[in-house]
């Protein structure tokens, strides 16, 4: 990609949201979101993978991690700690084709996914335990004894 916006003197009126849309169809093939199709437009999904969306929240005693995971059994799910590396993992499976039913649009990703998360040095790895409910993973992780401040009375005399 030499030039990020096309200049053609045959063009009457220079149309800002012709050279946005080619730049914005350019950057979704080179991540893998859409390919390039050249039929005026028209977008056809192709995504390799995907990354399930995640929040993190602490509180004095532990660290929550949120994940969405919509759609999939907890067979489908992984969970490991190695190295001080917490990993999600799993593969949402496409929907099989039924007969007489035309899709028109497929934009939820299926396929394998991996998010990795390195531990905070106050994280009891060995701890770690989960549940899954309503398509949301909540992963528990402990912070260890040691890493909570303690208070230490001083004695006037």
């Amino acid at each position: 990609m030499n030039t990020l916006v096309r200049w053609d003197p045959f063009k009457t009126r220079w149309n800002p949201f012709n050279d946005r849309d080619e730049l914005e169809s350019r950057l979704a093939t080179m991540f893998g979101i859409r390919e390039a199709t050249g039929d005026g437009g028209k977008e056809a999904l192709t995504v390799a993978q995907w990354s399930p969306l995640v929040d993190i929240a602490e509180d004095e005693t532990e660290y929550l991690i949120k994940a969405e995971l919509p759609e999939m059994k907890k067979e489908d799910v992984r969970l490991t700690v190695e190295n001080d590396v917490l990993v999600i993992s799993g593969e949402r499976k496409f929907e099989k084709d039924e007969k007489g039913k035309k899709y028109h649009r497929i934009e939820r990703a299926s396929g394998s996914f991996v998010r990795s998360f390195s531990l905070p040095e106050d994280a009891d790895g060995s701890k770690v335990f989960a549940d899954y409910k309503d398509g949301m993973l909540q992963v528990h992780l402990p912070k260890s004894q040691k890493s909570k401040p303690k208070s230490i009375e001083i004695k006037v005399g």
